[in-house]
């Protein structure tokens, strides 16, 4: 069972129906209680990076995480804004402090005659050595919205990147029992599905690194 975090903010039943799609078994839930009994953990997330953590504190879920992430070692996948708080900060409306399972901080995209946000198809490179390379297709697409990034993180928690204008976009990262992706992937066709499947089946199924 997947268990989908309702803070009050993201795109919860479009997950939901791409887990259903999937065949797998979700819930959509605030209740702390019902999302402990469940296998793995998704955190979505649209919006503003304070909001978020603002309704997690508000609610106690951010306490929750802490606990089943931090401590319990329990399998999150953090979707668009919802990895981003897997961060240690944010720069979004003045420094915000986040979850913390993972190094770095949140940035925004400036200038460079490009357009922010960024909204649409980009290209997503996969690392060669991970497990993802052979079950995507031979050139994956992903979809973004967004107009932060991480930066400073550990080079070993790439995953997957995109580049947008002069920056590289870290599009998947992960460590231990913590994975994110910047993109949609329940927005992201097939390959974005296969994401999905694989934290649902094969994502640190033995608490052991994934990286």
């Amino acid at each position: 069972m997947i268990g989908i975090i309702d803070y009050g903010m993201g795109n919860l039943h479009s997950v939901q129906n791409a887990c259903t799609h999937l065949g797998l078994e979700s819930l959509i839930s605030e209740n702390p209680e019902q999302l402990r009994k469940c296998d793995k953990l998704i955190l979505p997330g649209v919006g503003a990076f304070g909001d978020l953590m603002k309704n997690l504190k508000k609610t106690g879920l951010d306490q929750f995480v802490l606990d089943e992430v931090g401590k319990n070692k329990k399998p999150i996948l953090g979707i668009c804004l919802g990895m981003q708080a897997l961060f240690e900060s944010s720069e979004e409306n003045g420094h915000q402090l986040g979850l913390g399972f993972l190094k770095g901080e949140v940035i925004p995209m400036k200038g460079y005659d490009i357009r922010i946000p960024e909204i649409g198809w980009n290209d997503l490179v996969i690392r060669s050595s991970h497990p993802l390379k052979d079950k995507l297709s031979a050139n994956p697409f992903a979809y973004y919205d967004h107009s932060y990034f991480a930066s400073g993180f550990d080079p070993d928690d790439l995953i997957a990147y995109s580049q947008y204008g002069p920056y590289l976009v870290p599009g998947i990262v992960g460590r231990d029992n913590v994975v994110g992706t910047q993109f949609h992937p329940e927005k992201s066709g097939k390959d974005g599905l296969k994401i999905l499947e694989w934290f649902a089946k094969e994502f640190n199924n033995d608490h052991s690194s994934s990286n």
